[in-house]
This record gives C-alpha cells, sequence and structure tokens, in this order.
C-alpha cells in the first residue's frame, strides 16, 4: 500500500504541474496583503481576506486558493476594493475535490494503468491492466481479473480538475483596471476559542493574583499570517443558513478599526475583544494569548450547605450524616476590584502556596459570560473539616386542594477546624412558604429560597431547627 501511495503522489506532482501551465491566474496565500480574522466562542469564524489580483478586461476564470477547509461557500462575499463598480463575481464554485490517492484512484476506474513489479535484482516489469474498482484494488490484466497488486501503479496521465487545496473558483467579469485588490469575506468552522482564568490565592484566601487567557483553536484548514484577531464573547443565533449568509455580507460593509493597543468594546449586544498586534494562527493549532491581569483581588470565603425542593414535598426521615459542606470564593468584577472589564465565559482554576512555595491546585470551576460589575462565585470544593448532618424531624399535611404542609428540619453543623467559622444556609423550596419558627434569624434570599448564617465555633457544633408551612 505505501508503494501505490507513492506512484500516486509523484502523478499528482503531474497535476500540479499541468495546472501551473493553463492560463487560469492562481491567487494564492503569496497575493495576500492583509487578513483579518473575528472569532466567535462557538466553532464560527469571520476570515476577511485581501489580495492582488491581475486580470484581464472581460470575463476570466481566476482560482482563489488557500481558503479555509471547513468554509461556508454560500456565505462567500468579494469586492474590489481599488474599482468596486467594475469588478464583478458573474460564477463561482467551491472546490475541495482535493488530491488524494483515493481520490486519483476513483477518477481512473474503466481506464488503462501500468502496474510496476521490481524483482530483487531491481529489475522492473511493466503490466497494463484496467482498473475496475477502488476497493481492493480490481484490475482486469488481458482475460484474467486480479484482486490488489504487489507492485505500484502508475497513472499514464494526469485527469484534469483536481486540485492540491481547497479552492474557491470564480468567473470575473472585469470592466476596470488590469490590477485589483480583492477583499473576500467567508464564514468558517473550525475556529473558536475560550477564555481560561487562573486565581492565585493569598495565605489568608482574603486576595488573589488573577490572569486571564484566551485559547483560540485553529483546526479550519487553512493558515493566517500577521492575522488582525478580534474574539467576539456573546450567543449568536445561528437558526437558518440565510441568516449566516446574510451576517457575512453585512459584515463585508464594516472595515475594519484600527486597534493601536488591546482594547474591549461593546459591539450589538456582545463584547469584543481586539488584540493589540497582528498574529499568525497556524492551522492544526492551539495557542493562548494574555487577557488580562490584575493583582490582589478582593475574595470572599464562603461556606456554603445547599438544600433540596425535594426535601419540602414529601416524608422524608434522616437526610445523611457527615454531608459536604462547599466552599465558594466570591468577587465582584468592578474597578475597585481592579478588574472592571467585561469577562468572557470560561474555566477559572484556583492556586494557592504551600508551605514550601509551591503553588497547588485547591479548585476549578466555569463562568458564564460577566458583565462589568458582576458579581462572581466559584465553587472551590467541599471542606474537609466542616461537615453537617439533616434531617427532616416532622412533617404534617393541613389541606389537599390546594396541597399545604408544616415541614420541621434539624441541620447540625461541625466545625473541627482551630478557628471559628460562619456557614451560610440556603434551601430552595418552591411554591409559597412562610417561616412559622427557627432557632437563627431566616433571610429570603429570593422568592423561591430561605436563607441562615449559622456561626460554627472552633471545635464546636451550631444545630438549626426551624420550621416552615408550605403551598404547592
Amino acid at each position: 500500500m505505501r508503494a501505490l501511495s507513492t506512484s500516486i503522489a509523484i502523478a499528482a506532482l503531474g497535476v500540479a504541474a499541468v495546472a501551473g501551465a493553463e492560463a487560469v491566474p492562481v491567487i494564492g496565500r503569496d497575493a495576500r496583503t492583509a487578513v483579518a480574522v473575528t472569532v466567535y466562542n462557538e466553532d464560527l469564524a469571520l476570515v476577511k481576506d485581501t489580495r492582488e489580483l491581475a486580470v484581464a478586461p472581460g470575463e476570466q476564470v481566476v482560482r482563489f486558493e488557500d481558503v479555509a477547509a471547513k468554509i461556508e461557500p454560500r456565505a462567500v462575499a468579494v469586492r474590489s476594493l481599488t474599482e468596486p463598480e467594475k469588478l464583478t463575481v458573474v460564477e463561482q464554485h467551491y472546490v475541495f475535490d482535493l488530491v488524494s490517492p483515493e481520490k486519483l484512484m476513483e477518477k481512473y476506474v474503466g481506464r488503462e494503468v501500468e502496474l510496476i513489479e521490481t524483482d530483487p535484482k531491481l529489475r522492473a516489469r511493466v503490466t497494463k491492466a484496467v482498473l475496475l474498482a477502488t476497493n481492493g484494488p480490481v484490475y482486469r490484466i488481458g482475460d484474467r481479473i486480479a484482486v490488489g497488486h504487489p507492485g505500484r501503479v502508475v497513472l499514464p496521465e494526469p485527469p484534469a480538475e483536481l486540485y492540491a487545496r481547497p479552492t474557491l473558483l470564480w468567473r470575473l467579469a472585469n470592466s476596470g483596471a488590469a490590477k485589483h485588490r480583492l477583499e473576500v469575506s467567508y464564514l468558517t468552522g473550525g475556529l473558536g476559542w475560550t477564555a481560561d482564568y487562573v486565581f492565585v490565592v493569598d495565605p489568608d484566601d482574603r486576595h488573589a493574583d488573577v490572569t486571564g487567557w484566551v485559547t483560540l483553536t485553529n483546526a479550519s484548514g487553512a493558515r493566517y499570517d500577521d492575522a488582525t484577531l478580534k474574539l467576539v464573547a456573546g450567543t449568536l443565533n445561528r437558526v437558518r443558513v440565510r441568516d449566516r449568509v446574510a451576517f457575512a455580507r453585512e459584515a463585508l460593509a464594516a472595515r475594519p478599526a484600527a486597534a493601536p493597543k488591546f482594547e474591549e468594546e461593546a459591539f450589538f449586544e456582545y463584547h469584543l475583544y481586539t488584540l493589540d498586534r497582528p498574529t499568525t494562527l497556524a492551522d492544526d493549532e492551539t495557542k493562548q494569548m494574555r487577557l488580562l491581569g490584575a493583582s490582589r483581588v478582593p475574595l470572599t470565603k464562603r461556606f456554603m450547605v445547599v438544600g433540596r425542593p425535594a426535601f419540602f414535598r414529601s416524608r422524608q426521615g434522616d437526610l445523611g450524616r457527615e454531608l459536604p459542606v462547599s466552599v465558594y470564593l466570591e468577587f465582584r468584577n468592578d474597578a475597585a476590584s481592579r478588574l472592571g472589564m467585561p469577562l468572557p465565559a470560561g474555566t477559572v482554576r484556583l492556586y494557592k502556596e504551600d508551605r514550601s512555595g509551591a503553588q497547588q491546585l485547591v479548585g476549578e470551576d466555569a463562568i458564564q459570560h460577566t458583565p462589568k460589575d458582576g458579581e462572581v462565585r466559584l465553587r472551590a470544593g467541599e471542606a474537609f473539616d466542616v461537615v453537617a448532618s439533616r434531617a427532616q424531624t416532622d412533617y404534617r399535611e393541613i389541606d389537599l386542594k390546594p396541597y399545604r404542609a408544616e415541614v420541621a428540619f434539624r441541620l447540625a453543623v461541625r466545625n473541627h477546624k482551630p478557628a471559628p467559622v460562619q456557614v451560610d444556609v440556603r434551601e430552595p423550596i418552591g411554591g409559597e412558604w412562610t417561616v412559622v419558627e427557627s432557632s437563627h434569624p431566616a433571610k429570603k434570599i429570593d422568592a423561591g429560597t430561605i436563607g441562615f448564617e449559622l456561626p460554627v465555633p472552633k471545635d464546636g457544633e451550631t444545630v438549626l431547627t426551624y420550621r416552615v408551612r408550605v403551598a404547592f
């Protein structure tokens, strides 16, 4: 099989040579003068590729090569920046029948090929055969049928219309200059980005040094050298192909703005981040770029126990012992906290130095798109030295239509730390509810949640009891 691939590769070189000899102008990546890439965080990018083109008067076919393999051909828009009214695209084809051993063999089904065998003395024997099928492959040699062949397969002449790279094939009508500067805009898949944040928490868990990174992946099948890079944070509505085509054509009319420095800006109902310098996006590459940095961002550490709505809807009894108590770190995304820039959705990794000075991972959480002045809560994990137990101590039905009941609970929190802690209790209920009695002040967090704040002494225990009337 290796010999088969080698012989077909040689034939492919012949295809390139013939294509180069044709009078069809090729606009490759070497003709590129500028490229801008806008990447959305949902496997979508808008590419604006500007190249120089020499074109004769009248109608002419040209090849625009080195486009993304995952291009959306129905969303391609082309215009001349030199004389927009005098150069038009009459017809367009997207060619993806690329050179490969399989494609070359398929072109020769039913045609004559040469089979070459080499003996131990390096003497070659050539046999002419007709290729009947590629799954084998299957040949007819004289009046015999051969399945497979130990030697090489040589294709006597290159087939027409094979392309080594994804190509846009245009028929252009030119009534103007002999040289044009073309701006080609298209949508492609295979490009996406995510945000990653690193928080290094200080010894007291009260501040963190924050670094934000953009992780960009290019699997589009094309390379973009010295590209102007823009990132859009937000969720686009992508329902119909027609919508995507209209989006690409509208975006083509907007010229890319100069970006003298890294900046973030509101863009429609999204946020746009522009890199302050050109960057190269190689194909099949994942790269990271710094998005933001801030030192000593204030943190609030919370211990929290969260219940379930089902606890209030039926008779339960014992609801568990040694229950985990979650640990959260909260911060505010504002200027006073040394942040204040809209934060794209991404993954936050929390680190802290141990006694030796080595940073250790202490938790990981995901954040959603967070606007300026928004609040963020990160779940780091579960506390080792703070545990809880919960029991439903009473359940009494009052009415059936509408259904009403009284439910009572006992929640005990034990603290094995050498310092006191405060544990916040959040009880999601649903329906209508009223706290009848409680050992600690009850707080209405929202329409469906009761909150309690429990101070727990060091090496001690705090017990919360409460009764609530519910209606569903």
